[in-house]
């Protein structure tokens, strides 16, 4: 068996290649390449692919972010121009003619990716083709071939990012998400294995605040994209913005509110030294426990602590540890002996450590 020559490019080649920028359907959210939204049944992805749709075949903006003009095809596949026509009297009275519908296609691997290359060449200023709803496009066969689930999975959405990357479009999938609950990471949520999120470019999650609630958060997540979150409110069939979050403010979210508080004590007090039960006794702090008091402050020292300029010490006695924190303002120098400085990517606990004789 003869194999080919691996294709290969050096790192100075590389760098100094003028080569063009991913393209975005939506400036900063949506890129080329394949992208998946997966929400609850009935929540309004389709409402929502609607009306993005008209938003890009029109060039008018998404949620007052800059989106690119071009032609849109969506695969309404779960249905009819009835529908789909009653959906366009309540977002539109002018409809633009570049977004087109079909309410039927093949499946992948079984002639779908020959009818997207023909309309593509029927239309090339195609930017973004909707397919309402993935599974619709599946053969039904995912988990029984020899690649098992993950692999079936994986090639499936491969086959569409190959004619994505082709044509320099984008392809989004609507999917759905399983019932099963996943507090760690919402995207495990999505139905069917991790070789759909592994292969898409970017992924989306919407998901309503409460069962009956008006409003949703739809995060985003990608290879071209920075991690980010939408507050949306449902009004008169379309999903209005209500805020955006990037990803810089997200991570602040996830700082407990105890470190800022604690962050005021210490500028208040100058000088701090104790054990966690009598910081926390202190602070008058009920919800948080002696046990998370070092590991909080250690965690997030370098996103809280140090830039406020707070010191902070643990020594080890016979009985307990002690907690020592200083604003660096009133730091003079003192109790430098015997004091090792460890960064917090190497322990778990502490920032300086000093070790009792």
């Amino acid at each position: 068996m003869q194999f080919e020559k691996l294709k290969t490019v050096d790192a100075e080649t590389l760098l100094s290649t003028p080569l063009k920028k991913t393209m975005f359907i939506v400036d900063g959210l949506i890129p080329q390449g394949v992208s998946i939204l997966c929400g609850s049944s009935k929540i309004g992805k389709s409402w929502l692919m609607l009306w993005l749709g008209l938003q890009v075949a029109q060039g008018l903006s998404v949620w007052d972010i800059p989106a690119e003009k071009g032609d849109v095809l969506y695969l309404c596949l779960e249905d009819t121009l009835t529908r789909i026509q009653s959906r366009l009297y309540h977002l539109t009275e002018i409809a633009p003619s570049n977004l087109r519908f079909a309410v039927m296609s093949s499946q992948i691997g079984c002639g779908l990716e020959t009818e997207i290359k023909n309309y593509l060449a029927e239309f090339p200023q195609t930017k973004l083709i909707i397919i309402d709803t993935l599974q619709k496009v599946r053969n039904g066969k995912s988990g029984t071939g020899k690649n098992g689930m993950y692999g079936d999975d994986y090639d499936d959405i491969s086959a569409l990012k190959r004619i994505a990357d082709e044509y320099n479009i984008a392809v989004l999938l609507v999917h759905h998400l399983r019932k099963l609950k996943d507090s760690e990471d919402p995207f495990n949520q999505i139905s069917g294995s991790t070789g759909i999120t592994g292969a898409v470019d970017t992924a989306f999650l919407l998901k309503r605040d409460t069962a009956t609630s008006d409003t949703a958060t739809l995060i985003a997540k990608g290879r071209d994209i920075e991690m980010q979150q939408l507050k949306l409110r449902f009004v008169d069939r379309v999903w209005e913005l209500i805020e955006r979050k990037d990803q810089e403010e997200l991570q602040k979210e996830e700082i407990p509110d105890f470190l800022f508080r604690l962050v005021e004590f210490t500028k208040i007090k100058s000088e701090w030294c104790g054990s966690a039960t009598e910081l926390i006794e202190e602070m008058q702090e009920a919800e948080i426990t002696p046990a998370s008091v070092t590991r909080l402050i250690s965690h997030f020292y370098y996103e809280i602590l140090e830039p406020n300029e707070i010191e902070y010490r643990t020594k080890r006695t016979s009985s307990k540890r002690i907690i020592k924190l200083k604003h660096r303002d009133n730091y003079d120098g003192c109790d430098k002996e015997n004091v090792m400085s460890v960064h917090p990517s190497f322990s778990s606990s502490t920032v300086t450590e000093e070790r009792s004789n």
